[in-house]
């Protein structure tokens, strides 16, 4: 593309242009000058703006392959033993010969490694980050190598691209389903599969390691546990542990499963699952994830009221918002796990930085600079979990920032409206 001169430079041109011509014109024809100046200079900044948009969306659709990493036995942070670990990721961009550009994306708690990108152009939705993933944007892949990982226990098991080792896994033991004798697992083992992965690949050290949610505690983790190894870390709506509140309120999650008669304490891969339950606890995370000002936009959507006649004349009836809040959970349980979705409660839930027992001894391991992005209005990691830590790290005189997701999506702010600190994150990288 042809270069275009800067906007500064345009106004140092136009400025010595207009300073010859006011010395030389009556009041009216220096007004008229000024007029001519500002209008040109707002044509110019819009067309700058619409070829820097044209530019980005004639950039190439980013495609990624699914491939699968194998770990014949794997041992887990409590001591336990799972043989032929099977786990999906993929990658975006180029290694480079010394194989220091490598960033690790971890995902969230529903979440896959899916997290830029199409598996084929057709595809309806990109991957979850793919606004700040990929050519020239925050995280650019013309520039770094992006890889990401499925998530043992991972609770998408029925989806035809997610590729996991969990309860849900045939045991090659016994040749049936794990269910609940599948280890406990937590984030250093989630951690650990993915350092056996970069292993694999020659990557010794990371750029930087990036996350949402549950992925920001696999981030923190990483930078904690292994120092040496992370030269940056980007939390997004996260948590440098599980304290009482979080804990209590992850529990919530667990229990419309256990009740469902299905269920059979964990046993009903080879009958009917316990599909009312996980979707009783996917309502549950959809409202906590969210906020009041979404549910009540939702609500004047569908023009709801307190005396709507089928709740006021049936008592199994509901409120027009609770069947959109049911049917959203129900479409998504259909490729979900139950007995996934409580081993990475518990994983959530047994989480704290470099799993040491409390929270300063773990982040005196970390050496990393830190971003902290936690969102304003977020009802599930409440943000004073992030302002908490970077005051923490602060204290020890690290190298870190903060900055906070404004929007009324909660705690999807750091999933859906990421973007907002496009340039956030590209300065930090730029470091």
């Amino acid at each position: 593309m042809q270069n275009h001169v800067s906007k500064s430079r345009l106004l140092q041109i136009l400025g010595k242009r207009l300073n010859f011509a006011l010395h030389q014109q009556s009041v009216a024809r220096k007004a008229a000058l000024l007029f001519v100046l500002a209008f040109s200079l707002t044509v110019i900044s819009i067309s700058r703006s619409v070829i820097a948009q044209e530019s980005s969306d004639t950039q190439p659709q980013l495609l990624s392959q699914k491939q699968v990493h194998s770990i014949a036995d794997f041992t887990t942070f409590n001591g336990q033993s799972i043989k032929e670990v099977k786990l999906g990721w993929e990658s975006y961009g180029e290694l480079n010969a010394d194989k220091s550009n490598a960033i690790l994306i971890t995902h969230y708690f529903t979440g896959t490694s899916h997290a830029a990108g199409k598996y084929a152009a057709s595809d309806a939705t990109s991957g979850y980050w793919d606004s700040i993933i990929g050519p020239n944007k925050a995280i650019d892949t013309n520039k770094f190598f992006v890889v990401s990982m499925d998530s043992l226990a991972n609770l998408n098991v029925k989806d035809k691209n997610v590729i996991t080792t969990g309860p849900a896994s045939i045991n090659p033991a016994t040749g049936n389903p794990y269910g609940l004798t599948f280890p406990v697992i937590t984030m250093r083992d989630m951690v650990n599969t993915q350092k056996s992965l970069l292993e694999s690949l020659g990557i010794q050290k990371l750029y930087a390691v990036a996350g949402p949610s549950m992925g920001s505690m696999q981030a923190i983790e990483w930078a904690t546990a292994y120092p040496d190894q992370v030269e940056r870390l980007i939390s997004v709506i996260g948590s440098s542990f599980s304290d009482a509140w979080t804990t209590a309120a992850l529990e919530q999650w667990t229990i419309p499963i256990k009740l469902d008669q299905y269920w059979q304490q964990g046993n009903y891969y080879k009958s009917q699952p316990p599909t009312e339950g996980l979707t009783a606890a996917l309502m549950f995370i959809t409202q906590v994830a969210l906020t009041p000002d979404y549910f009540n936009q939702v609500g004047v959507d569908l023009k709801h009221q307190p005396l709507e006649s089928k709740p006021l004349m049936d008592i199994q009836a509901r409120h027009g918002i609770n069947d959109w809040l049911y049917n959203r959970a129900k479409g998504r349980a259909e490729n979900m796990d139950a007995n996934s979705l409580l081993y990475l409660v518990r994983a959530c839930q047994l989480f704290m930085a470099g799993q040491k027992q409390d929270l300063r001894t773990g982040l005196k391991q970390m050496t990393a600079k830190s971003l902290f992005l936690p969102a304003t209005t977020d009802l599930l990691l409440m943000p004073y979990n992030a302002r908490n830590t970077y005051k923490e790290l602060k204290e020890m005189n690290k190298d870190t920032k903060i900055a906070e997701i404004q929007g009324h999506l909660g705690h999807l702010e750091g999933v859906l409206n990421i973007h907002k600190h496009s340039a956030t994150i590209a300065a930090f990288l730029a470091e």
